[in-house]
């Protein structure tokens, strides 16, 4: 049975290692994990055990990200966001020593002289070729800049509220 309200731990723990995401990557690319037909992957082929399998498999239900349907797993829109976020982060990873090379010419001009914006735009243009990421990358340098100035007092009143939510679920 699937639980109403379902956290960032939950959804955390459910993928927390690697089987489970294989599981998890396996049943998103729509491959039939219960040996349904042609295109069977078999448990042993995942490198599971079958209680490896199906706690997995039940972890992955209960949190909502997977369900069964006519005898076939398949994402559930929260699992398919989930899935996106995945894959985005793992095309953040792989730039991961551009990214260190971006903040490092970021963080090596001298205090109060910055690079001019055009120039550090255009190194992260060399560095950075998926659109997607170097929008983010834009984004997250620029964030302290503008945060606060272009959103009204009540979105900032409702995301002050969603963060101490989530600082008091860590506690």
């Amino acid at each position: 049975m699937e639980k109403e309200i379902v956290s960032i731990e939950d959804i955390l723990k459910a993928l927390s290692d690697n089987k489970a995401l294989v599981l998890f990557n396996t049943i998103a690319l729509a491959i039939d994990v219960d040996n349904n037909d042609g295109n069977q992957i078999s448990i042993r082929k995942l490198g599971l055990t079958r209680r490896q399998y199906y706690s997995r498999l039940s972890r992955l239900t209960e949190t909502g990200l997977v369900k069964r349907k006519n005898g076939r797993y398949s994402l559930t829109l929260l699992g398919k966001m989930i899935y996106d976020i995945h894959v985005t982060t793992c095309r953040v990873l792989s730039y991961h020593w551009k990214l260190k090379a971006i903040e490092s010419i970021q963080m090596s001009s001298p205090a109060g002289v910055n690079l001019p914006e055009e120039e550090f735009f255009k190194v992260v243009d060399t560095l950075i070729s998926d659109y997607k990421i170097k929008d983010m990358v834009t984004k997250a340098l620029s964030l302290p800049l503008t945060n606060t100035e272009e959103k009204s007092p009540k979105q900032q009143e409702e995301e002050e509220g969603q963060t101490i939510n989530v600082l008091s679920r860590m506690v």
